[in-house]
C-alpha cells in the first residue's frame, strides 16, 4: 500500500470519527462565488455596516491624530452602555514597528469617538534576540502589537483591556512565536478614563530584562488584581493567549499554537471552539479539555483569515467569516442548534481601494469579532460584529435577529413618518467620508470619498412583475453620481438609472448610457418603474410623464432588491489580482467636494 493511499485513508477515517460525534457542520447548499466582491450571496435583511475609522497618513488629524496605515484585527465589548472597538495599527505593513493598540467608543455603535492609544509603543531592549538566530535588536527597535484577545469583564463588572508586545525582528519574521516581551492589562473607567498600564504575563524569552511596566500584582486595588486573576483562571479566556504565551505555559489548557480561537455554549452546556482555517472541537468541561484534536468543520469553507461564533438573542447560533479561500465576501450562518449550519447570508460584500500599500495587507473585509458572553449584551438584542477592512480601515456591523434574507411583504415606506422602523430594514455601506443616514425626513446619502461610495439596498419580494417607485433629490448636478438598480437574489442587476454629474438621468443600455432628461437641484423626481422579468423590460416614468419602455442590459430570473449607490460598481480586486500591493494610490487622504441625495420615500409591490 502506498504512503500516498495511507495518508488518503487516515484523513478519511479522522473525518468520519468526528462525524460521528458532535461537531460544527455546514449542511447548505449555497456557497460563494470568489468572482464577486458579494459572492453572489443574498444579504441578511437590515444588516448595517459602518465604518468607525478610516486610515490617513497625509492628514492624521482627520484620523484622530493617527497617521498608521496598517490597522487591524479588533475586538469588541459592551458596558456600561457604551460600545468599545480595540485595534492595533502599525506605521505601514503587518509586523513592521512600532506597534500602537487603539481604543474607539460609541453610545449608539453609529457614532464613534476618535481612536485614543491604549497600549504605548514599547522599546525592545538593544541585543534581544530569539532562539535559533544570530541577529539582535538594535537600540532602535519597537515591539509589534499583535493579541488575540482585547476585552474581559469580570464578574464585578470591571472592564479590562489587554494587549500583547511582540517582537518582530524583520518584516518576516513572526511577534506570536512565543518568543516576545508580554501581555499588559489596564482598567477602563466608568468615565472613559483608563488605569495604569501593568504586565500580567511575560515571556520567558524578557526575563533577564527589566519591565517598563509593574506586575498587575503591584496594584494597590485589590478588585483589579482579583479580576486579573479571576481572568487567567477562566480555561476559555486563556486560550485565546495560546499564540503569544510560552509554549509551555502551564496557564494554556491546550498548547497548540492553532489561531485565533473563539467559542460559544451550547445549550447543554458543552462549548463549540473555533480556530482559524474552520477548524473546530466540542469540550464537555468548559475549555479545560477538547473531545478531538480540532478539525476542519465539514462543509465550512475558509482560509487563514478568523470565524466567528456566537449564540444570537433569539437562541439560535451564528457564524461569521470569509466562506472562501480570499478575505471576501464577510458572510454569516446560522444554525438552531449550534452544531448543524444550513445557509449563507451576506454582511457585507464590499470591498473598498486599498489607499496604502504594505507588508502582507489582504483585500477584503476580515477578521470578525464579535462581543463575547462575558463582555457584554447589547440592548438592541443585534449581533454586533466588528472587522478590518484591507488591514487598513475599521468598520463595524449590526445583524438584526432574526437573521434572515427574505422579505415578505410589499414595501411602502415614508422616511419622514416611518424614520427609524424603515430605516432598520435597509442594508447600508456607509463609510466616513460617504455616509449613509436617516436625517430629516429622508434616507441621505453624502459622498466626498474619492475612494470609496455610499450604498443603500432594500430587499424585496422576491417578483417576475413588480411596481417600484421612489421620490429623489439630488442636490448638486456638476459632481458626483447615484446610481439605482434593480437585482436578483445574486446581486446581479438587471437595469440601471444614473444621476449623473453631467445633470442628466441616464439609463444603462447594454454597455451605453442613454440620456432619459436633465435633472435640477433640488427638485423632488418621482421614478417609476413596472418591471416585468418575461419581456426582459421595465417602464419608466418621472414625475408622471411616460418615458419609454427600456430593456434590461443583464437577463434575470427575478427581482429581489433596489440598490442605491454613489459610485460605480467595483470588480478590483480580483482572484487572480498580486497577493500583496506595493503601492499607494494618488492622493487618498483628503476629500473631495461633497455631492449628496435624498430619498425621501420607497415602494415595492410585487404583482406577480
Amino acid at each position: 500500500m502506498s504512503l500516498k493511499y495511507n495518508i488518503l485513508a487516515g484523513m478519511l477515517i479522522a473525518v468520519s470519527c468526528v462525524e460521528a460525534q458532535d461537531t460544527v457542520r455546514y449542511v447548505g447548499n449555497t456557497l460563494s462565488n470568489v468572482d464577486y466582491h458579494h459572492g453572489q450571496l443574498s444579504p441578511a435583511v437590515g444588516t448595517h455596516n459602518i465604518q468607525i475609522f478610516r486610515a490617513n497618513r497625509e492628514h492624521p488629524d482627520l484620523a484622530g491624530g493617527n497617521n498608521f496605515t496598517y490597522n487591524h484585527q479588533p475586538f469588541m465589548a459592551f458596558w456600561n452602555n457604551t460600545y468599545f472597538v480595540q485595534f492595533l495599527g502599525n506605521p505601514v505593513g503587518e509586523h513592521m514597528a512600532e506597534g500602537k493598540t487603539f481604543l474607539q467608543s460609541s453610545k449608539d455603535g453609529y457614532k464613534w469617538g476618535e481612536p485614543i492609544v491604549v497600549f504605548p509603543p514599547y522599546k525592545v531592549p538593544e541585543g534581544f534576540t530569539k532562539p535559533d538566530r544570530t541577529d539582535k535588536a538594535g537600540n532602535d527597535l519597537y515591539a509589534i502589537m499583535h493579541q488575540r484577545m482585547g476585552f474581559y469583564t469580570s464578574k464585578s463588572g470591571r472592564l479590562l483591556t489587554i494587549g500583547y508586545y511582540g517582537v518582530a525582528l524583520d518584516k518576516k519574521d513572526d511577534p506570536n512565536d512565543g518568543n516576545g516581551i508580554g501581555r499588559v492589562v489596564r482598567e477602563i473607567y466608568k468615565d472613559g478614563s483608563l488605569g495604569p498600564i501593568y504586565f500580567i504575563r511575560m515571556n520567558s524569552s524578557f526575563a533577564k530584562y527589566k519591565a517598563e511596566y509593574p506586575l498587575y500584582t503591584k496594584s494597590k486595588d485589590k478588585e483589579f488584581i482579583k479580576a486579573c486573576n479571576e481572568m487567567m483562571a477562566d480555561p476559555l479566556v486563556m486560550q485565546q493567549w495560546v499564540e503569544e504565551a510560552d509554549r509551555d505555559d502551564p496557564l494554556i489548557p491546550f498548547n497548540r499554537p492553532i489561531k485565533a480561537f473563539s467559542y460559544y455554549h451550547l445549550a447543554n452546556g458543552s462549548v463549540v471552539g473555533l480556530w482559524k482555517h474552520a477548524l473546530t472541537s466540542i469540550s464537555k468541561d468548559n475549555g479545560k479539555s477538547w473531545s478531538y484534536t480540532p478539525l476542519r468543520a465539514p462543509g465550512f469553507v475558509n482560509s487563514n483569515a478568523k470565524i466567528w461564533g456566537q449564540g444570537t438573542s433569539d437562541g439560535n447560533f451564528a457564524t461569521v467569516y470569509n466562506p472562501s479561500e480570499f478575505r471576501w465576501p464577510l458572510a454569516i450562518s446560522t444554525s438552531k442548534d449550534g452544531l448543524t449550519y444550513t445557509d449563507l447570508l451576506l454582511v457585507n460584500g464590499e470591498i473598498s481601494t486599498m489607499r496604502y500599500g504594505g507588508n502582507y495587507k489582504s483585500y477584503g473585509p476580515q477578521y470578525v469579532r464579535g462581543i463575547t458572553s462575558e463582555n457584554g449584551k447589547p440592548i438592541d438584542n443585534s449581533m454586533w460584529l466588528t472587522y478590518s477592512m484591507n488591514k487598513e480601515d475599521m468598520w463595524v456591523a449590526k445583524v438584526p435577529v432574526p437573521v434572515t434574507s427574505i422579505e415578505a411583504d410589499n414595501v411602502s415606506e415614508d422616511f419622514s413618518v416611518d424614520g427609524e422602523a424603515a430605516f432598520s430594514k435597509w442594508n447600508i455601506y456607509s463609510p466616513l467620508w460617504a455616509s449613509v443616514k436617516l436625517e430629516n425626513g429622508a434616507l441621505i446619502l453624502r459622498d466626498k470619498d474619492k475612494y470609496d461610495y455610499a450604498k443603500a439596498e432594500r430587499v424585496i419580494p422576491e417578483s417576475k412583475v413588480l411596481n417600484v417607485s421612489f421620490t429623489i433629490l439630488a442636490n448638486q448636478i456638476d459632481k458626483g453620481q447615484l446610481q439605482i438598480e434593480f437585482l436578483n437574489a445574486k446581486g446581479q442587476a438587471a437595469g440601471r438609472l444614473t444621476f449623473d454629474q453631467d445633470g442628466f438621468i441616464k439609463n444603462k443600455a447594454g454597455y451605453r448610457n442613454a440620456s432619459v432628461q436633465e435633472y435640477k437641484i433640488g427638485e423632488k423626481y418621482v421614478i417609476t418603474l413596472d418591471i416585468n422579468v418575461n419581456t426582459r423590460s421595465y417602464k419608466l416614468k418621472i414625475n408622471g410623464a411616460d418615458k419609454g419602455t427600456r430593456l434590461f442590459f443583464q437577463p434575470v430570473h427575478e427581482i429581489s432588491r433596489v440598490s442605491f449607490r454613489t459610485g460605480e460598481s467595483r470588480t478590483f480586486p480580483n482572484a487572480d489580482t498580486p497577493t500583496d500591493q506595493d503601492f499607494d494610490v494618488s492622493n487618498p487622504g483628503t476629500p473631495i467636494s461633497e455631492a449628496s441625495y435624498r430619498l425621501l420615500n420607497f415602494k415595492a409591490e410585487k404583482i406577480n
